[in-house]
């Protein structure tokens, strides 16, 4: 038994029961104390986050899991370099084998300086789709912003996964919440996928109902339900798969294919789903931010994700495909509400 895998079960059922159950629930309590009192402390103003010169926005989410923060960024960066801002990406780097504890620029705006198993998946992900940003890995996410602005003149400044993050001030908190999962069971962590308790929902500025399916008919009922409910700006961001394609090559995989898909992401479910025009005979999950080796990847071929695929780039193998997905938001109407 997976445990990892039998407690992400748990956050999604609402019904579980027994005695890992009971117990994720008497782990919660403390875990909800923490943060809880941490939320207080900013709230009162006995903590206080730091400014910094450049308006910065945060997208993020209150639970576990992809819900698909990394797309969502890149379109925000993207929307500010076409009006001619000068555009960082503050990432914590999770996954990657930099240190965190350091500064580390990924790409200037031009150049890469790292693989993905140096800068983590995401990140470089980040770099190789946003022509023109900065990205930037550090857990201390203030210092790195302050080195955006001074080394790179940055004016714009987006923090990948930063809701939690409260020690840099933010202008604008943008909350992503997956149309099918939702706040899953609605406990705390390490019973449910909620890293916040109820206390975080006044802090949310907009909310981006997440829709990773072929109709969007749930989700656009979800974004009426929840604008109506949490009385918060609510907004859709449809993600649809778009093609397959060879990511040595860039040839595209004809329909009906054999294939094995492989993946390594919060929620693989979601993109076995979208792989319904091949012939899927095995599916093979890896934990979140898995680094693979060769031999893990059987020799056939494989479908994955492009946040997957960057991490198998050097492997000597022709038969590796990635799903390249397309993401329709509004970013102008969200950053203007």
């Amino acid at each position: 038994m997976n445990l990892k895998t039998e407690i992400t079960k748990i956050h999604y059922n609402k019904n579980a029961k027994g005695f890992l159950v009971k117990l994720l629930e008497f782990a919660s309590i403390f875990y909800g104390m923490g943060s809880g009192l941490k939320n207080k402390l900013y709230d009162k103003g006995i903590l206080t986050s730091k400014k910094v010169d450049a308006f910065v926005i945060s997208v993020g989410n209150i639970t576990t899991g992809g819900v698909g923060k990394t797309p969502i960024v890149s379109e925000i960066a993207k929307y500010f370099i076409s009006r001619g801002e000068k555009t960082a990406i503050v990432s914590r780097g999770y996954g990657g084998k930099l240190s965190n504890k350091n500064i580390n620029v990924i790409s200037d705006g031009e150049k890469i300086y790292y693989n993905a198993r140096l800068a983590g998946d995401e990140p470089l992900w980040l770099a190789e789709n946003t022509n023109g940003a900065v990205v930037i890995t550090s857990k201390n996410r203030y210092k790195a912003a302050k080195f955006a602005i001074e080394k790179f003149g940055v004016t714009k400044i987006i923090l990948d996964d930063g809701f939690q993050h409260r020690k840099l001030y933010r202008d604008l908190d943008i909350v992503l919440m997956d149309s099918e999962k939702g706040f899953g069971n609605e406990k705390l962590l390490p019973a449910g996928p909620l890293r916040e308790g109820t206390e975080a929902f006044k802090r949310i500025d907009r909310l981006v109902i997440v829709s990773k399916n072929t109709g969007h008919t749930r989700a656009e009922k979800l974004a009426k339900i929840m604008s109506k409910k949490m009385n918060i700006q609510t907004f859709l961001c449809k993600t649809e798969p778009d093609y397959v394609y060879n990511i040595k090559t860039g040839e595209k995989l004809a329909d009906n294919t054999e294939v094995t898909a492989i993946c390594a992401i919060g929620q693989p479910e979601q993109f076995y789903k979208f792989l319904n025009n091949y012939n899927v005979k095995q599916t093979i999950s890896f934990d979140d931010h898995h680094i693979y080796t060769e031999e893990e990847i059987p020799q056939e071929i494989v479908i994955t994700t492009e946040k997957d695929a960057v991490k198998m780039l050097d492997f000597n193998r022709s038969d590796i495909y990635a799903l390249k997905l397309k993401t329709n938001v509004n970013v102008e109407e969200i950053l203007n509400g």
